[in-house]
């Protein structure tokens, strides 16, 4: 991971005021290095409860049998795994440990692998590694020798009751740890249908190569915001101040989707309808609000 990847100021995740989720140590070789381990995102989901209309009472939810409808207690619920239709074995807490993987409170790295072949698409969530009192020196020198070398440590690590795989990057002056997908997890798109190969032409690779060219620019991750979540909040605090009231807004219109048949006009007319980079587009909105303050 390169620092363009980085968040643009460290200090948002907020080790600091965070408690550890996981406290351990990396280990590759004879080499052990005691860390704690810190979520690096962090993402607010918005809760809603589910109310009766008539008097916004809260809906609770009841543990029903499908058999009968009847309500069942705790105390005579059990886990079940469905291996036919409609037929269960039943496992007990016993079962569970037997087969839980032993919890040795280590990054245990097996492998080192060039981060470049890694598809994207086996990384999951990311997480911090601060070194505890006497690691400080050999997590520089992994820190430092991944971040030169652009390898990955690709490890195991058993957090709580489940085993991971993991890939321990250098990050700024950070080591990260980020959970990994098993191979088995990720669906095959081999049953999608997808185009076959097909001729492209010269011209249209051309202003294809054109029109990317044009819409590039510097990677800025503060520029992305939650549109969806910002104006879900704007709408219920104006509906809050209004006691309730949904307020009159204007509903926005999203292009249609169109059947591309000249892709060769479509590019032409992309690239003649002033497409901008998000920069260009961000500047050229700060110079028209100066001009308008002048």
């Amino acid at each position: 991971m390169s620092s363009r990847d980085s968040p643009p100021n460290p200090e948002e995740a907020e080790p600091r005021s965070m408690r550890p989720i996981w406290k351990g140590s990396i280990s590759f070789g004879l080499v052990n290095i005691p860390i704690s381990l810190y979520s690096a995102t962090r993402r607010e989901e918005m809760k809603f409860r589910l109310l009766r209309a008539s008097d916004l009472s809260p809906v609770n939810y009841r543990r029903v049998a499908e058999a009968d409808g009847k309500e069942v207690p705790w105390d005579q619920i059990v886990k079940g795994y469905e291996y036919d239709g409609g037929k269960y074995v039943v496992l007990k807490e016993d079962d569970f440990k037997r087969v839980d993987v032993e919890a040795t409170q280590t990054v245990d790295i097996i492998d080192f692998v060039a981060l470049e072949e890694i598809n994207p698409i086996y990384f999951h969530k990311p997480f911090y590694m601060e070194p505890a009192k006497g690691g400080a020196k050999a997590y520089v020198l992994l820190r430092d020798v991944l971040r030169e070398t652009g390898k990955v440590g690709i490890a195991k690590v058993v957090i709580k009751t489940r085993q991971y795989l993991g890939a321990v990057k250098s990050n700024r002056d950070a080591l990260m740890l980020e959970l990994m997908h098993f191979a088995n997890d990720l669906v095959n798109p081999d049953a999608l249908k997808l185009p076959a190969k097909m001729t492209i032409g010269k011209g249209e690779m051309e202003l294809g190569k054109e029109l990317i060219s044009k819409m590039t620019g510097p990677w800025e991750p503060t520029k992305y915001r939650d549109d969806y979540k910002t104006a879900l909040m704007d709408l219920i605090q104006k509906k809050i101040e209004s006691g309730g009231r949904t307020p009159a807004i204007s509903q926005k219109k999203g292009k249609p989707p169109t059947n591309v048949i000249d892709l060769m006009d479509v590019l032409r007319r992309s690239l003649g309808n002033g497409t901008k980079t998000g920069r260009s587009k961000q500047e050229a909105s700060v110079g028209h609000r100066r001009k308008k303050a002048a």
